[in-house]
């Protein structure tokens, strides 16, 4: 089982609902209960293996001591021992393998679903970022997962308690009491301690937990900063948050020294407190010499269960707070509740009315199969008109109504309008991998060559032996600006969705390469229905026809070159 190294809900996070931890942790419990009672029956057998190795001590001794000695006792003892330090063996390993095959499977799962919960839009309230998730998606699950490891020994280490208090209280009734009652008070004052680390620790999550948010942003934010000198600040900003982080990494430390040093000092004394009353007894005469090694192996042992015992409360802990920070994905409410429809195949995109930050009461049709422009003189409007295109913005959230093929959005699956129409923002992700990857992420595209034509990417792929096995670094840093806009251009022809939206898909090429970029994405999306948010002229000319969006609301309506011809503002607009 590995050591908590835990982080907590964020600083003004919203509180997991009512149980979601303890949910949580029910599911876990709940899903591997064959693996955790096979795992505590072996468990529970090593510990009880252990037990038994020196009482079988003291009784080969006893025997030994009242003269039964010959070459069949010598045999018959060693073979006793063989059996048991065989048993002990067997079943931890086992036991163990078990155990921690369901711990890594259970942490698998939880990974997955925070990951799913993650990619799926959420309530604006719930203030958590990438970097949270991801160390939600992480170290919480593995702790998480680390209570199906923690109950099965928390029971072996009870088991090995009570065997070492019924064989020491077989010897003698004071020994077996004394056992008990230590222990009762040994994880008394534990528990206490425990509850202290658990606050901590919270506290230490949510800073750690913010520290590694920072350094997301920072990450993704690198080349503006290099480009405005702002990287001596930025630097000073993740210091400040990784110092906080780090001081109260350093307090629950100190948290834990305290627990694990008082833990382990009060399990010495009860050992020798053991060990002190069964040669007090013995050279009294209560209990015999077989019995007082025995005691004195017993009290020896019972120190590692009982480190393990009393560690149990400080783990539990841990595994319900990392719970507690899963639940705050796996429990934030949606952005929008999706309907059960599915739209119509090919179909038309329709804006009715739609209010939504700059827009004001917007209203257009495309047509099935229509190459439509907008050319957007505000560029918040056309980011607002992109987003609520991208479900971005939950239906709920603006007024009026979109449409594909007659349907509105909020009677469709989120999963269904993303199948049907693509969203290709300004600023798409380059991941890594290599560059076929990116373009086709799920292996299934059977127009990716058609796809690096049409966006002017061949020269890419021309320019390295791989071809489109050419590796691509994080976000795209070993390609240029052109290069991974082009790509993510490549990447949206190749999911030859029914209706495409395009958000300024050229705004980082040359004007030779937007221009032939252009007439391919007319000629490859030809009878199907493509929407391009952009001013770049050549898009515009492509087009069937441009709409201008001037303050929120369409104000013309043309081909490109009649729009230049009669339209003043929008020459002056988009001319270059």
């Amino acid at each position: 089982m590995k050591t908590p190294d835990a982080k907590r809900p964020p600083l003004g996070a919203p509180p997991a609902a009512a149980g979601g931890g303890s949910d949580i942790l029910r599911t876990a419990l709940r899903r591997n209960i064959g693996a955790m009672a096979g795992g505590t029956v072996l468990m529970g057998l090593y510990q009880a293996g252990e037990t038994a190795f020196p009482i079988a001590l003291g009784l080969i001794v006893e025997h030994t001591m009242r003269g039964e000695r010959s070459l069949g006792a010598l045999a018959l003892s060693i073979a006793a021992l063989a059996v048991i330090i065989t048993t002990v063996s067997l079943s931890w390993r086992f036991g163990m393998r078990i155990l921690q095959k369901a711990n890594t499977t259970e942490a698998h799962r939880w990974r997955v679903k925070v990951a799913d919960c993650g990619l799926q839009p959420v309530a604006r309230d719930v203030d958590l970022k990438s970097g949270e998730v991801l160390t939600i998606a992480t170290e919480d699950a593995d702790q998480t997962a680390d209570i199906i490891e923690v109950v099965p020994l928390l029971v072996s280490s009870l088991v090995a308690v009570l065997v070492a208090a019924v064989a020491l209280g077989l010897a003698d009734l004071r020994l077996g009491l004394l056992v008990i009652v230590g222990t009762a008070l040994i994880l008394s004052v534990l528990s206490v301690m425990s509850r202290r680390i658990g606050s901590s620790t919270r506290e230490q999550q949510a800073r750690v937990a913010r520290a590694g948010a920072k350094v997301a942003d920072l990450i993704t934010g690198l080349r503006p900063l290099h480009g405005f000198g702002g990287n001596h600040a930025a630097f000073r900003s993740y210091r400040k948050v990784s110092t906080e982080a780090k001081r109260q990494a350093v307090t629950v430390a100190v948290a834990n020294g305290a627990y694990a040093g008082t833990a382990m000092a009060l399990n010495a004394a009860l050992a020798a407190a053991v060990t002190l009353t069964a040669g007090w007894l013995a050279f009294d005469g209560r209990i015999t010499i077989g019995e007082l090694v025995m005691a004195v192996g017993l009290a020896q042992f019972i120190m590692e269960p009982l480190r393990m015992f009393s560690d149990m409360p400080k783990y539990v802990m841990m595994a319900r707070a990392s719970a507690e920070r899963m639940a705050l994905v796996l429990v934030a409410p949606p952005a929008t509740t999706p309907g059960p429809e599915r739209p119509a195949e090919g179909g038309d995109l329709e804006l009715d009315c739609v209010r939504y930050g700059t827009l004001r009461a917007l209203k257009f049709q495309v047509a099935g199969g229509e190459f439509v422009a907008v050319a957007a003189y505000q560029p918040r409007a056309a980011a607002d008109l992109a987003a609520v295109l991208s479900l971005k913005v939950p239906p709920e959230a603006y007024e009026g109504a979109v449409r594909i093929s007659g349907q509105e959005i909020a009677e469709l699956s989120v999963e269904a309008v993303r199948a049907h129409m693509l969203v290709n923002p300004y600023d798409a992700e380059i991941f890594a991998g290599t560059l076929r990857t990116n373009i086709d992420p799920s292996g299934t595209s059977g127009s990716v060559d058609e796809a690096v034509e049409a966006s002017m990417l061949t020269d890419v792929v021309a320019l390295h032996r791989e071809g489109l096995d050419h590796a691509v670094r994080d976000r795209g840093a070993n390609l240029s600006g052109g290069q991974r806009q082009r790509l993510s251009l490549a990447r949206a022809l190749a999911a030859d969705t029914d209706v495409l939206v395009l958000h300024d898909p050229t705004t980082a090429v040359d004007a030779v390469t937007e221009q032939l970029i252009a007439r391919n994405i007319a000629a490859l999306r030809r009878g199907r229905t493509t929407l391009v948010i952009t001013s770049s002229p050549a898009l515009l000319d492509a087009a069937d026809r441009v709409l201008v969006l001037d303050d929120g609301v369409v104000t013309a309506e043309d081909t490109h070159r009649n729009l230049l011809a009669t339209d003043e503002a929008y020459c002056r607009s988009v001319a270059r």
